[in-house]
């Protein structure tokens, strides 16, 4: 057994820092997140779930995000006009030390910045971290009705693990299949090289926001 406790210290990458996330930091993020689009495919429950006031959702959150036992983080933008903007969170939790197996989730981003190195950017500090501190898998899933989020989390070299059927219930009562996705250590290298890769593309130029959201 290798595996330990990661530490909660900022992750840096070139476009985006994860600094763990505050109760400070809960406005911010619902100005980003709050959006029906986000909660549409399931996200923290599904569309009822999401708040209609900025109070409301911060004690959502203080429910919903593993601050206990996880390390939540708040994802920034590095550079560029929204230089230090909160646009989005994720969580490493889900530590089993025995099993040396670990968990991203909770995530969630402005739509603004779907589709540009944000994601990409986060899910390679954040799996290099669980990785660093000894871990030998980490699984990612999302709701099965979820075709962006699969996509995406595909894209990224993750290994499609099949649907853990009527597995959690969402907020309007109705329950959710879920995809499971996973990536070992001895497949990071290669999901690394993926994701570095597709950050390459976007060299020396900061994220921007989308002008258009669908």
């Amino acid at each position: 057994m290798t595996a330990t406790r990661p530490q909660p210290v900022p992750l840096v990458g070139l476009f985006v820092r994860l600094d763990p996330l505050t109760e400070e930091d809960l406005p911010a993020l619902y100005r980003a997140i709050g959006h029906p689009l986000v909660f549409r495919w399931g996200y923290g429950g599904g569309p009822s779930a999401l708040a209609e006031t900025e109070e409301g959702f911060v004690e959502w959150a203080k429910r919903n995000y593993r601050f206990e036992t996880g390390i939540p983080y708040a994802v920034r933008l590095i550079g560029g006009p929204h230089d230090g903007e909160v646009v989005g969170t994720s969580t490493l939790a889900d530590f089993d030390i025995a099993r040396e197996a670990t968990h991203i989730g909770w995530t969630a981003y402005d739509p603004r910045v779907w589709g540009t190195a944000v994601n990409a950017e986060a899910k390679l500090l954040m799996l290099t971290h669980a990785f660093a501190f000894g871990f030998g898998r980490v699984k990612i899933q999302t709701d099965a009705l979820n075709a962006r989020s699969r996509a995406a989390i595909a894209g990224i070299g993750a290994t499609f693990e099949g649907i853990l059927r009527r597995d959690q219930p969402r907020r309007d009562g109705t329950w959710r299949d879920t995809a499971v996705y996973s990536v070992l250590a001895d497949e990071f290298p290669q999901v690394r090289l993926t994701l570095e890769t597709r950050l390459a593309r976007y060299e020396g130029r900061p994220v921007l926001y989308r002008s258009r959201i669908e």
